[in-house]
């Protein structure tokens, strides 16, 4: 894939894209590659104007979902963290032929909080927004903070976080600026019924950021799709809960391939 956005690519087998969150980068998958490469062609993206991918001015989510679209594999299985798993969810709906599979992880078809729908408060997205003008390291740490609240091993969580952040070239302001505005204004929720392809939504019980009751909510707007909770984890559970992530990931991934695509392991 010759392009502006940046792939880590590794494993064998069908294609499987990774998607981040916001602020973060594609090495926050590192610790999972090993139970997933085995089975599948893994692809961990920088968003664009995130990492190592070239600044961008696609800042709107159907704009990231078109470039992530003609930069990747005709037919792979898509999942996306936080704004990663709204990103997958648009591109699902743009192209499901493309889209064997969706899984959603720690995400929502709209984040801000409203009129009863649980998420996160306008004023704290709004708080972000002006803290990033003048201190984007600040800010996006505090996020960090925001996500492992709840989990049990958040110290290790924040520290996994922030290597994976250092890793990669810092994201772009205005791509940081444009990802908030999405979280803040973007709703999903009326389309979610046209989504077709076999769809698993995995949540932390413990996350403050996409509270379990949104699943609930979900069993109704989207009844076609399934749910996995992992019990122990807060907004990050690839993170704090690897084992039971990689388990139920693989699970899915399964059922989402004709029996000739699958790979038989010993």
């Amino acid at each position: 894939m010759t392009t502006s956005l940046y792939w880590h690519t590794e494993g064998q087998g069908s294609d499987l894209i990774l998607i981040h969150g916001w602020g973060m980068n594609s090495a926050v998958w590192q610790n999972i590659l090993p139970a997933l490469t085995p089975h599948y062609r893994v692809h961990c993206v920088d968003l664009p104007g995130y990492g190592f991918s070239q600044p961008t001015d696609a800042f709107s989510l159907q704009e990231m979902a078109h470039c992530l679209l003609d930069n990747s594999p005709q037919e792979s299985i898509w999942a996306g963290w936080s704004l990663g798993g709204m990103v997958a969810t648009q591109a699902a709906l743009i192209a499901p032929e493309r889209v064997k599979g969706l899984v959603t992880i720690a995400s929502s078809p709209r984040f801000s909080a409203e009129h009863g729908w649980r998420g996160i408060k306008p004023e704290v997205l709004q708080a972000f927004t002006k803290q990033l003008a003048g201190d984007f390291k600040t800010t996006v740490e505090r996020f960090m903070a925001l996500q492992a609240m709840g989990s049990p091993t958040a110290r290790q969580d924040i520290k996994w976080l922030k290597q994976s952040v250092l890793s990669h070239p810092a994201p772009q302001p205005e791509a940081l600026e444009a990802g908030l505005g999405i979280l803040a204004e973007a709703d999903l929720r009326p389309q979610l019924r046209d989504i077709s392809m076999p769809w698993l939504r995995m949540y932390g019980r413990l996350d403050g950021l996409v509270p379990v009751k949104v699943a609930q909510e979900l069993d109704v707007l989207a009844p076609q799709s399934q749910r996995q909770i992992f019990a122990n984890a807060s907004h990050a559970p690839f993170i704090s809960d690897p084992a039971h992530f990689t388990q139920a990931l693989l699970a899915f991934c399964g059922q989402c391939l004709p029996s000739s695509q699958k790979k038989v392991t010993k």
